[in-house]
């Protein structure tokens, strides 16, 4: 009699996670389908508080060009000893971003304007053109395919930022700014720069006027 109250006990169980297993399956799957998301009752709230003013920065720099640059990331991560399937990630993700080129003028000095005394010619000398830090565009932003071990899924549910793409996004502005850098971007910037003072100062009566950078 005990060993059938024993079986039957464990019959129950196992009916009861197979069921709890069948409502999750189905709910996940009902929840992709549109119009039956409702019937979970799910809601959005954005509870974010306002945005705080934490300083504010005179700008005295000309931003002279943007340039778009995209990246696809591989980064992959081994445990040595273990196979991949207990241990490792692989993320490919493709970043997307712009780099500015600017101009300081915060700088500029009496001795780096010369004028004749005619007011017809002008000469300014200005530092290089710079690179800005780049801008990740989340929008265009996104990560293609996501491989973990197991281990690594595992620590997932303990983890405060469960498939964090922090170091694919560091790597992806990392390699946006060293193709910024190769890029003849700083050299569009200053021909964009010297455009605009010509026709600047041309406009205030200036018939020559010259730009030289780095001197």
């Amino acid at each position: 009699m005990g060993a059938l109250r024993a079986v039957s006990w464990w019959v129950k169980a196992s009916v009861g996670v197979l069921l709890v297993a069948a409502l999750l399956l189905v709910g996940t799957q009902l929840r992709g389908l549109p119009g039956l998301g409702g019937l979970f009752g799910e809601e959005t709230r954005d509870r974010t508080g306002p945005a705080v003013l934490e300083s504010v920065r005179d700008m005295s720099r000309y931003q002279a060009a943007t340039g778009n640059f995209q990246v696809v990331v591989d980064l992959e991560k081994d445990a040595r000893y273990l196979p991949d399937a207990v241990r490792g990630t692989r993320v490919l993700y493709v970043g997307a971003g712009t780099v500015d080129a600017y101009v300081d003028m915060g700088a500029l000095g009496n001795s780096d304007v010369t004028v004749n005394e005619e007011r017809t010619s002008a000469t300014i000398r200005l530092p290089h053109a710079a690179l800005d830090r780049p801008a990740l565009d989340p929008d265009r932003s996104y990560a293609v395919s996501k491989q973990r071990g197991l281990l690594d899924r595992l620590g997932d549910l303990f983890s405060d930022n469960p498939n964090g793409e922090q170091a694919v996004q560091q790597l992806a502005v990392r390699h946006i700014a060293n193709a910024a850098k190769e890029s003849r971007l700083t050299a569009q910037a200053e021909r964009n720069t010297t455009r605009m003072l010509e026709g600047l100062l041309r406009s205030l009566g200036f018939s020559k006027v010259t730009v030289v950078y780095g001197a």
